[in-house]
């Protein structure tokens, strides 16, 4: 009797071991399917804000390139403008460069360095005090004096036309020396 209810002691120490198994492997079951969901749901969610915050930074990288774009083409447009309205001026009856307009002209040669697809038409422009045929001579000496410095410092000929108006286009109307001093003058335009 001893050995049979030794048995049923054994019997139902497995059976007990059993459902103890069997509920507890349940629950771990239930518990590592939550366990992954989670996981699942927070690496998504993880993947989500990398993205969120990808894209963040690709917008922003974008709008500082459109600024550095819009900045470069203010530079660019601020620089053209002072290039066209700088103006090599010479002494009365003279088409000798002096110190101030060789200055402008390394200025313009380095501007037109920069931008070496823009070809320019250089014009020489007198006061009204002489001939018309005399100014019209000396426009064009005006001109090439200011053609053959820049061409000393590098810029190509064919990048440059001379062209001679006397003293048919005044900066300034007035008859003193101050507007004549305006007057003559070498002065850039863009072809």
């Amino acid at each position: 009797m001893n050995r049979k209810l030794g048995i049923y002691v054994l019997m139902a120490v497995l059976v007990a071991g059993l459902f103890l198994t069997a509920s507890c492997a349940k629950k771990t079951v239930v518990s590592d399917a939550t366990t992954i969901e989670d996981q699942a749901k927070t690496a998504a969610d993880a993947a989500a804000e990398a993205e969120a915050a990808r894209k963040a930074e690709q917008e922003r990288i974008r709008q500082q390139e459109l600024q550095e774009e819009a900045a470069r083409k203010e530079q660019t447009v601020k620089a053209r403008t002072r290039f066209l309205n700088q103006h090599i001026h010479f002494e009365f009856d003279s088409a000798q460069l002096t110190d101030t307009a060789k200055a402008l002209l390394r200025e313009k040669a380095d501007w037109l360095k920069a931008n070496p697809g823009t070809s320019i038409v250089i014009e020489g422009h007198c006061d009204e005090r002489g001939t018309t045929e005399y100014n019209l001579a000396l426009g064009e000496r005006r001109a090439a004096a200011a053609k053959q410095y820049l061409q000393d410092l590098g810029i190509g000929a064919y990048r440059m036309t001379t062209v001679s108006y006397g003293e048919e286009r005044p900066l300034d109307p007035g008859q003193n020396e101050a507007a004549y001093s305006k007057n003559r003058r070498a002065q850039f335009v863009l072809k």
